[in-house]
């Protein structure tokens, strides 16, 4: 098989045979801007968290403070407050993305996978909010059930951001894959899992960097002090997370340069050198983060890099698993 891009008449014709749109840039640049905000709104979240908060509208939800429509009159209110009101605009985005992508793709398609997940776990999102605002678990919190609930909301919320990159990358006009395909998908797939094992240390190690801000001067001060008889379970979890993201970057590069041969497909190469840039880039801001005692700016780089490599990881994965055909660069340069 010889690698081939279909022409303009040919995507049009197969993709009608399908039921794709014969538009599917329009869709993927819409999949784009609502992954792009629902991104923004996440790191806005790390905003509340880091401020201190959530608790801005007490323990209602989804009203503030009691009221349908209210007047902020704390920082903490208006923050909080900003922070549903943008919550609930990426929702009804990602809700129209949803209808979209049923109107506009076949049965069966698996963009209408893709955007029902993103829709499935938006609603997950907004439970989540509820319990943590309902059981107050939010502001200076530092209880177990808070410290449970961190990671759920951290899968789902990298659940919901994959979904939204499958849904722009699905639709998508795709190539005939030259005859290498490159193996090595299983590896990816672990890198990925790996990357969610290390972000929800991250977030409690985020939790405790907020609700036990760090106090000493020195790294070997901090440590001591966080392994000692009074630290809480939040500061003794501080140490775990810097030795899970070495472990992991370090099986996020092997698997990469397993699957980036020379052989590989030009996108596969991409992708894999996008992993590679923003692990590294990761690994340095979490250096710097634990140098500059976790100031709230870097939390919210560091977990906007995490994202970045998660991603990154989800459309190789993806591009992997595309064993006949392989994303057409030109259609990227559309969108």
């Amino acid at each position: 098989m010889v690698a081939r891009t279909l022409s303009p008449p040919e995507k049009t014709a197969a993709d009608a045979a399908a039921g794709v749109s014969v538009q599917p840039a329009s869709f993927a640049r819409a999949a784009l801007g609502v992954l792009l905000f629902t991104l923004a709104v996440i790191l806005f979240g790390a905003v509340v968290r880091i401020t201190g908060s959530g608790a801005g509208c007490g323990q209602h939800w989804p009203t503030c403070q009691g009221e349908i429509i209210h007047l902020p009159r704390r920082i903490a209110t208006a923050i909080e407050l900003s922070h549903r009101v943008t919550s609930g605009l990426s929702a009804l985005a990602v809700f129209w993305l949803t209808w979209r992508g049923f109107r506009e793709f076949g049965r069966g398609h698996r963009v209408r996978r893709a955007v029902l997940t993103a829709s499935a776990m938006m609603v997950v999102e907004a439970l989540l909010g509820a319990v943590l605002v309902r059981l107050a678990l939010v502001g200076n919190d530092a209880s177990l059930g808070r410290a449970l609930v961190m990671p759920l909301h951290l899968l789902t919320t990298s659940m919901l951001t994959a979904s939204l990159g499958l849904s722009l990358w699905w639709s998508l006009p795709h190539a005939e894959r030259p005859d290498h395909v490159s193996a090595g998908r299983g590896w990816v797939l672990l890198a990925a899992a790996t990357v969610l094992v290390v972000s929800a240390s991250g977030a409690l190690t985020a939790l405790g960097d907020t609700v036990y801000p760090v106090q000493a001067a020195s790294l070997a001060a901090r440590v001591n002090h966080d392994q000692g008889p009074a630290a809480h379970f939040l500061e003794r979890l501080r140490v775990v997370h810097p030795l899970l993201a070495v472990l992991g970057a370090t099986l996020i590069f092997a698997s990469v340069i397993t699957v980036a041969d020379r052989k590989a497909s030009p996108m596969v190469r991409r992708l894999s050198g996008y992993a590679v840039l923003f692990v590294t880039l990761q690994v340095t801001a979490g250096g710097v983060n634990v140098m500059l005692s976790a100031p709230g700016w870097m939390q919210v780089v560091h977990l906007l890099l995490a994202n970045l490599v998660w991603l990154s990881l989800v459309l190789l994965s993806a591009e992997l698993g595309d064993t006949a055909t392989t994303l057409d660069p030109a259609a990227v340069a559309d969108v």
